[in-house]
């Protein structure tokens, strides 16, 4: 099951990072799913997947994790940061790269925690500060990101990326977070 859980963990980086995604949509619902796909999806995978000795060397403590990963996904998207990540090669790898750390980082120290419920706190913070960013791109009133890219404002392109951050993070973090406070119950619980 480990190598199944690997192997579809990369399967899915290479299809983000090598599929022509941007011939289907434009370019932030794509930076969106490319975002989503590694945070929420393909490191939970590569987490499950590694020995346990890799998965133990990434793990850290829930929250610190958690804020970790809220500061570089914030970053990244501050109109100045992302515009350099579409615009600049290095920058694009390096948001990339920064975005898959992170998730295995969260992924690795919510799931491996000593104490599942540590775990399931460091999920809802990711659900929750997902949950703000992906509002606040659906509700901008501008296209936030146009001018410093030079393309032509989107206001819709930036309204779906939003409800892609919604529709696939929200849901993952807290279904993972719910999961792991049920285990933390289930272990406290008399026998």
């Amino acid at each position: 099951m480990k190598a199944l859980s690997l192997s579809a963990g990369l399967a899915l980086l290479a299809v983000l990072w090598l599929a022509p995604l941007e011939a289907l949509w434009p370019a932030f619902p794509v930076h969106m799913l490319r975002h989503m796909g590694l945070v929420a999806v393909a490191a939970p995978l590569i987490v499950a997947g590694l020995p346990d000795r890799w998965a133990d060397a990434l793990a850290m403590a829930p929250l610190l994790a958690a804020v970790l990963e809220f500061i570089v996904v914030w970053a990244w998207h501050l109109p100045m940061a992302h515009a350099l990540g579409r615009l600049s090669l290095p920058a694009f790898m390096a948001e990339q790269a920064s975005f898959l750390a992170v998730g295995l980082f969260v992924w690795a120290g919510c799931l491996r925690a000593a104490q599942p419920l540590a775990g399931a706190g460091g999920m809802l913070l990711t659900s929750m500060h997902m949950t703000l960013l992906g509002a606040l791109l659906i509700l901008a009133p501008r296209d936030l990101y146009a001018a410093l890219c030079g393309t032509a404002p989107d206001v819709t392109a930036q309204q779906l990326g939003g409800m892609l951050m919604l529709g696939i993070g929200t849901p993952i973090y807290l279904a993972a977070g719910l999961w792991l406070s049920a285990k933390a119950l289930n272990r406290e619980a008399p026998a």
